[in-house]
């Protein structure tokens, strides 16, 4: 049952890759992100994409633990 997991976690990613790849070669053109009054540098949309996604991968590995959201944890019923 845990190569299947793996399986699923390797494909998931590569789609995402895929995805992220595909939109970074039809979107090449340079966007700068506005916060308030913060602006950031000219990037390729696909590249804003890619640090948006290992953002939120790092985000969420690190506050699972934090909340106690781990799978196998509470489960002493």
């Amino acid at each position: 049952m845990r190569s299947f997991a793996t399986l699923i976690t390797a494909s998931l990613v590569a789609v995402w890759v895929g995805a992220i790849a595909l939109i970074a070669i039809q979107n090449a053109a340079p966007i700068a992100l506005r916060f308030l009054a913060f602006q950031s540098i000219d990037l390729p949309f696909g590249l804003v994409i890619a640090f948006s996604v290992v953002l939120g991968i790092l985000g969420t590995a690190i506050v699972q633990p934090l909340l106690g959201l781990l799978p196998g944890q509470g489960d002493d019923v």
